[in-house]
């Protein structure tokens, strides 16, 4: 049996047969096109304008969901189907405003602790700003699938779409300013089994992944739409297969050169929020009496090092000898060099974000300073442009400056015998894959991710933050410490499992014995090629579907192929 449908736009006459499969007119009847939709084809029925915008919202709240605190991983896959569906029509322009709404929905919620930290203003400027890039992912998703190789072939449509996606967040973890990669739907699956893939790709090829499994799901709802039984059923297949190919990835733990015995201190502040360090000494003060209270778990001397957050000393040691003496006093008495995070102001101006190894009785033997200070809050870009908007701007009074050496600090261990060398990596900058590959390539054999996360109150940022150092352990096969001023700290097997943690706004402290190891991932060898190779091919399907589009009118590209 066989039915007549007018497409919408151009009174094309549409002949669907079982399973809606196109089989050309019907007996007798005059098509009124003498182009014939390709075997498959399925009539084109655009959604409503009002229930793709509403689509949109429901995604992106469903993909925030996916993220800490929440961590329901597997809300992203959906959120995306839901993305997927909410740009079937063929407008470019109205698609990309569909991929504002989603992205508003999303960043909105994810970046709440930028309002605790910085306010209101800031907060929504950034979560549009970030909203942007899925408009234009949006746009390049509308002009690629209008490729005929695209709209013809179901399969395809989804390695579209992933890539176009990890392309834009490429693109936003680079530009502006050094770009933001925060709300990479690799981070959302710390608890995941696509988390393993970190190992094979890092986080391009998870966020990769959980796209793909997102439009797989799209197409097998529109499948399911039209009674195609095995389309819908091999769709699904793929997006739970998708998901758990991961657990097929060897997640080697074990310590290739020996073990490092690290004590971690999170001192606490008495004041969340902005106001956390204007009690002058006080974070001083309660890191060196987490120092001393790690004497109740080890002896002096069974400590090879002692980790400190991000800005754990309010006042520079270099500068200042009363802190000096408490910091080399707490360092002499459990035997092990400290790792202390704090900030130097240069005669030349502006400050530096360091760390610096003081060792018992020596002082500083290494540091490393911030290679990626964070835009507009440790130090302001178009600061005259953006001073009407949010006075917040000059609370930062000195500009931050970048350092320039990879984040590696050499420890020698006198119980090893050797130098060990640490991966150093501060706050913001786990979340750039760069920065963290370096330091493995240049020999780190395990990673600290210093941070201090006082100015954000109770926020998800800590939980946030530790689920993109979990990522980077897989990523690089190190175990991994979290060290913040206030929480949330943690000790991270190399397989991404959190072996200890402490709560938020408490003074804690962890002794973990850390495995060393060499071994280089395959994420880590091919370094930015993944991420390069997809920006490419962007490129290529972007310019293909833009192409294909003028040789095929938009009536005869349908939904998607069966």
């Amino acid at each position: 049996m066989f039915t007549r449908e007018r497409a919408p736009l151009r009174g094309v006459v549409r002949y669907e047969g079982h399973a809606g499969r196109s089989v050309g007119p019907g007996p007798g009847a005059a098509p009124t096109d003498s182009r014939v939709p390709y075997p498959g084809a399925v009539p084109r029925r655009d959604p409503s304008r009002w229930w793709s915008a509403v689509l949109a919202l429901l995604g992106g709240l469903l993909t925030w969901s996916a993220f800490p605190d929440l961590g329901w991983w597997y809300a992203a896959a959906p959120g995306m189907a839901l993305l997927f569906l909410a740009m079937r029509r063929d407008s470019a322009r109205w698609n990309a405003l569909v991929g504002l709404i989603w992205g508003v929905a999303f960043f909105l919620p994810l970046l709440t602790w930028a309002d605790d930290a910085v306010g209101a203003v800031p907060w929504v400027a950034l979560s549009v700003a970030e909203a942007g890039f899925v408009a234009l992912f949006a746009a390049a998703w509308s002009w690629a699938r209008r490729g005929e190789a695209v709209w013809r072939r179901g399969s395809l449509q989804i390695v579209v779409f992933a890539v176009l996606w990890v392309a834009v967040e490429e693109l936003r973890s680079i530009w502006p300013f050094g770009g933001f990669p925060w709300g990479r739907l690799a981070f959302s699956q710390a608890d995941s089994p696509v988390l393993a893939l970190a190992r094979l790709g890092g986080a391009p090829l998870v966020s990769f992944v959980v796209a793909a499994a997102g439009a797989a799901l799209a197409l097998a709802w529109t499948a399911a739409r039209r009674f195609a039984l095995l389309p819908t059923l091999g769709r699904l297949a793929l997006a739970v297969a998708l998901v758990v190919v991961g657990l097929l990835v060897p997640m080697d733990t074990r310590a290739e050169e020996g073990t490092l015995t690290a004590g971690a201190v999170q001192g606490n502040v008495s004041e969340p929020g902005l106001h956390a360090f204007d009690r002058r000494r006080e974070v001083l003060d309660n890191h060196v009496a987490g120092t001393y209270a790690l004497l109740d778990q080890v002896a002096p001397g069974d400590l090879d090092v002692v980790l400190w957050p991000e800005n754990g000393t309010d006042i520079d040691p270099q500068v200042d000898a009363g802190a000096a003496a408490a910091i080399d006093g707490a360092a002499q008495a459990v035997g092990a060099p400290v790792l202390v995070g704090t900030i130097e102001y240069p005669e030349s101006g502006g400050r530096y974000n360091t760390s610096i190894l003081w060792a018992p009785g020596e002082g500083p033997v290494a540091r490393y300073s911030k290679q990626r200070p964070a835009p507009f809050a440790e130090y302001i870009p178009l600061r005259d442009l953006v001073r009407p908007f949010s006075s917040a701007v000059d609370l930062v009074q000195h500009d931050m400056i970048a350092g320039t050496e990879p984040g590696v600090i050499p420890l020698e261990s006198a119980r090893l015998g050797r130098t060990v060398r640490i991966g150093d990596v501060i706050c913001f900058e786990v979340a750039y894959d760069p920065i963290v590959r370096e330091s493995v390539r240049e020999g780190a054999e395990v990673l600290v991710v210093q941070t201090n996360n006082a100015s954000f109150g109770y926020s998800a940022e800590s939980t946030q933050q530790l689920a993109m150092s979990r990522l980077r352990a897989v990523e690089t096969g190190r175990a991994t410490v979290q060290v913040s001023t206030v929480g949330v700290s943690a000790v991270i097997s190399p397989n991404g499992t959190v072996a200890q943690s402490t709560g938020l706004f408490t003074a804690e402290q962890l002794v973990a014995r850390l495995p060393l190891r060499r071994s280089t991932t395959p994420a880590v060898a091919m370094g930015a090629w993944p991420s390069g190779i997809v920006g490419a091919l962007a490129l290529v399907m972007t310019g293909a579907g833009m192409a294909g589009a003028r040789r095929v009118r938009r009536d005869d590209r349908p939904e998607a192929a069966a």
